[in-house]
């Protein structure tokens, strides 16, 4: 049994002995994806409150990164808009300023989650 024969036959959808399963175990290391804030946040709950979905998306991956994606512009976007708004406007006092820049990304980080992250 060697290494080209396993994945030949793995790839091919044969069946695989439990010694040829170990070995191609070792041969084809799986891959860890890693997410950013909102594709994490959306795996959690759809894992929790979406088992169906989860399951019924096909390229969860790339769905994930997707959410990273869309969160990211929508972050830039908003953060663009309102940055400019009187509500948001700085005034050189440290503290002052402080809290509106919270208050700014805590309003466009609730928007992301409703609109993107929390959806069904």
């Amino acid at each position: 049994m060697n290494a080209k024969e396993v994945l030949r036959k793995a790839d091919a959808g044969e069946g695989l002995t439990v010694a040829e399963v170990k070995l191609y175990q070792k041969l084809v290391k799986p891959v860890k994806h890693t997410y950013g804030k909102y594709g994490t946040l959306a795996k959690k709950y759809l894992e929790e409150h979406n088992v169906a979905k989860f399951w019924a998306i096909e390229n969860l991956p790339e769905y994930l990164h997707g959410i990273d994606e869309a969160a990211g512009r929508m972050y830039d976007v908003m953060y663009e808009k309102l940055s400019k708004s009187e509500q948001y406007k700085k005034n050189g006092d440290f503290i002052h300023d402080l809290q509106v820049e919270t208050e700014l990304r805590n309003r466009i980080d609730t928007e992301i989650l409703n609109e993107i992250v929390y959806v069904d």
